[in-house]
């Protein structure tokens, strides 16, 4: 146990010996899913600039829906409403992807040295590129319309650390089984669907009843969510023993997530 301990910490929790070859994977993924456009990864900047006046639009001018507990206008639910997605996105895009890790890249695989373990790595990196795009597209929204630049602002990067150990956890768990269930993906991906509503991204987990905010709370997107609408829109500190929490069970799943990734990993040549 101590062994894979130490294992775990060097190869798959802190894999700066990699650290090279994870930022290599995670540019070249994000570079060629631009390549050949005009704007090329200025993609990244109108997409979600395009969302924030779409929900602006839809919200404020046409449903003229408010927040539940805000008074101050109706902009504030399509900027609630983003800081939802922010972190559900992030989410459904990397375990989207997670199950086919292993399969579409079938070449690496077969290579004995090549540090399988490091794909889930690259594949969070590369999609949390879009996470900070949007990030910014969502401050400024709150400069403008929210409570301004606030000391709140500072806490941001623990909210988005205190969820990677989990997404981390699944990569590696979903990356392994989907290459002996080729079916994966799409269970992933219809699951991700119905979790969307199980969410709160289209409200605050504050409306729901008591013993249902206690089952809602099981889900990990829950705490940054509700932490990242504390910074941006109350201009308040997020509630860091809830990010601990959430952070220090996730590293317990990433033991459990690497312990089957490695266990899996000797069969992988044989199945592709």
């Amino acid at each position: 146990m101590f062994a894979f301990a130490s294992t775990f910490l060097k190869h798959f929790a802190m894999p700066l010996g990699h650290r090279n070859l994870i930022w290599q994977f995670a540019r070249r993924e994000v570079l060629g899913r631009y390549r050949g456009s005009v704007l090329g990864v200025g993609w990244s900047v109108l997409t979600p600039m395009a969302m924030l006046a779409v929900y602006t639009l839809v919200f404020r001018h046409i449903f003229k829906a408010k927040w539940p507990g805000v008074e101050d206008g109706n902009m504030s639910f399509a900027l609630n409403l983003f800081a939802g997605l922010l972190v559900f996105n992030w989410a459904a895009e990397f375990l989207s992807r997670a199950p086919r890790l292993m399969t579409d890249q079938p070449n690496l695989v077969t290579k004995v040295v090549f540090p399988l373990q490091v794909l889930p790595w690259s594949a969070l990196l590369s999609s949390f590129f879009h996470v900070m795009v949007s990030c910014l597209v969502w401050l400024a929204g709150c400069l403008l319309f929210g409570q301004g630049i606030h000391a709140s602002w500072l806490a941001l990067p623990w909210v988005f650390l205190a969820l990677v150990p989990t997404l981390l956890a699944l990569g590696w768990a979903l990356s392994a089984l989907g290459v002996y269930f080729r079916d994966l993906g799409e269970i992933v991906g219809l699951f991700m669907g119905m979790l969307l509503f199980l969410t709160p991204v289209f409200f605050p987990l504050s409306v729901l009843p008591d013993f249902l905010q206690g089952w809602v709370a099981f889900n990990p997107l829950a705490v940054p969510i509700e932490a990242l609408r504390s910074i941006g829109l109350m201009g308040v500190w997020p509630n860091f023993l809830a990010l601990l929490q959430l952070f220090l069970v996730g590293c317990v799943l990433a033991l459990g997530g690497a312990w089957l990734f490695e266990t899996s990993r000797k069969g992988f040549a044989d199945v592709l």
